[in-house]
């Protein structure tokens, strides 16, 4: 069993370091927020990651298989409606969700 001294050192050591680590975001962007690479990042960046996120969920899908291709492309177009229609990406992620998992598990699911 480790001494006293040790132990507290120990819990010392992991408090200072977790603080410091919650904090140094906060410290680090502060002199960002007025930057202008900041703000341009901030208005591209929810683009470029959903659209990096759509190539990547596509990449694979069977297009020569239209009963497997189906529920994804038609989850996609709900997404795209919900998002055009509401401009709320929390609906149209979790909208198109369900219509894909109610898709591709009861309408177009294979015995």
């Amino acid at each position: 069993m480790p001494d006293t001294p040790y132990l507290l050192a120990a819990i010392g050591v992991s408090t200072a370091v977790t603080w410091g680590l919650r904090a140094l975001p906060f410290a680090a962007l502060a002199p960002l927020r007025a930057s202008a690479v900041l703000h341009y990042l901030s208005v591209r960046m929810p683009v470029g990651v959903m659209v990096i996120l759509t190539v990547y969920s596509l990449r694979e899908l069977p297009l020569a298989d239209p009963f497997r291709t189906a529920p994804t492309a038609l989850a996609l177009a709900a997404t795209l409606g919900l998002h055009l229609w509401r401009r709320n990406a929390v609906l149209s992620i979790l909208g198109g969700t369900a219509v894909h998992v109610v898709l591709a598990s009861a309408v177009f699911a294979r015995s």
